[in-house]
């Protein structure tokens, strides 16, 4: 019987490895732009709006942190990849507001966008437009912690600065409570506490009262 040599991968070269950092480089600065993007909320203190990377540093922090403090059944990798890339497509399409009437679109120029993230060179995330698809679509345990804490955040920011995008956009109770439905099904205890709050911010003329 003759054997044949199987053949063993060649070594990567210098050239071959500087251009691979080349590229590494190119899809870091892309993600860069995130920085970019620029919310609709206040900051802690009022004294600028929050931009879509803090944002998801902060949505990853806090799913991590509720998933640990009430020992959900969670998948936390998973859970924190999902957080982290939740605002990515906004890279491209730019942040909608959440009271947005053209909201429900917005996906569509988001995914757009994750697609075109995906085919970057020197992205090494191969399942990065299935993560995206999962937290924007999907129904796992992970995906409705991501979307009732991505709630809960600007939510906390306006209690924070006394109502400031809601007072700035006029925003109305009946408008809170209905972006706040979907978590009295996945987290009842979430909800009744938003409820109290949308209650006291009512009360202190930060939302009107229709």
């Amino acid at each position: 019987m003759t054997s044949q040599t199987q053949q063993q991968p060649s070594e990567p070269t210098a050239d071959s490895i500087q251009h691979d950092i080349e590229d590494i480089s190119h899809f870091l600065l892309e993600l860069d732009a995130l920085k970019h993007v620029e919310r609709r909320n206040y900051v802690t203190g009022g004294g600028r709006r929050e931009n879509s990377a803090e944002h998801s540093w902060h949505l990853a922090m806090a799913c991590w942190s509720i998933a640990e403090y009430f020992k959900l059944p969670l998948n936390h990798e998973q859970l924190l990849k999902m957080a982290l890339i939740h605002d990515l497509g906004e890279i491209d399409a730019g942040d909608t507001y959440l009271y947005d009437t053209q909201r429900n679109d917005a996906h569509h120029a988001e995914r757009d966008g994750i697609v075109r993230l995906q085919n970057e060179c020197g992205n090494g995330i191969h399942n990065l437009t299935e993560l995206w698809e999962e937290q924007e679509t999907g129904v796992s345990a992970e995906t409705q912690l991501i979307k009732a804490v991505d709630r809960l955040l600007p939510f906390l920011l306006n209690l924070k600065t006394e109502g400031g995008m809601w007072q700035a956009h006029e925003v109305t109770r009946s408008q809170v409570v209905a972006t706040q439905a979907f978590i009295a099904k996945s987290f009842p205890e979430i909800h009744h506490w938003l409820a109290k709050q949308v209650a006291y911010a009512t009360e202190q003329g930060w939302l009107i009262d229709r």
